[in-house]
């Protein structure tokens, strides 16, 4: 074997031992290990997903200036192009239990960002439609909205940026059951 393959070699046992012995260690790794826990840790996309959302959300406010958040932005988002949607409805668009659309609804409503009515055709429930000033809002953030997803791909090509997403896309839908609130009408 060659020195580069011996060390590869090494490396990969290093590392089945790792997998193995990871859910047997309950103290602190040696210092030899601790840079093997570190790549184990970048390998799961789950890690890098949720490190990936708080970056988004980070440059999402940088570029906004705004006290919109990303998922109220969706919310008003959805809104723009399907005003009379009931708070389930809402949820179901961009994935959100009941509990959360509830209360990024009453904060959107308090805000006079949107407004709501008894539904016409159901008195149990009521209808949301987005205000004068939740429009004026969108139009406000829209470029900041738009450079926040330019930052965040900014890395890619435009190939590999197409590629991303079509990835990401169809993992999601892959995996869509799995979420807290499935998104429907993918």
């Amino acid at each position: 074997m060659t020195d580069l393959s011996m060390k590869n070699h090494a490396e990969l046992k290093q590392e089945e031992r790792l997998e193995s012995d990871e859910t047997k260690i309950l103290g602190p790794v040696e210092n030899d290990d601790a840079e093997q826990f570190r790549r184990k840790l970048w390998s799961r996309p789950g890690f890098l997903v949720r490190r990936l959302n708080q970056i988004h959300y980070a440059m999402f406010y940088e570029e906004c200036k705004s006290d919109i958040t990303p998922v109220q932005h969706g919310v008003l988002f959805v809104l723009m192009g399907s005003p009379w949607l009931d708070q389930t409805t809402i949820g179901y668009e961009l994935g959100l239990d009941r509990t959360t659309s509830a209360d990024v609804i009453r904060r959107l409503e308090e805000k006079g960002l949107l407004g709501r009515r008894v539904n016409p055709d159901d008195r149990r429930s009521r209808q949301t439609f987005i205000t004068e000033a939740g429009l004026a809002a969108m139009q406000e953030i829209s470029t900041g909205m738009n450079q926040a997803q330019d930052r965040l791909l900014d890395p890619l090509t435009a190939k590999q940026r197409q590629t991303f997403m079509a990835m990401l896309t169809q993992i999601v839908e892959h995996n869509n059951q799995y979420g807290r609130a499935a998104l429907k009408n993918m």
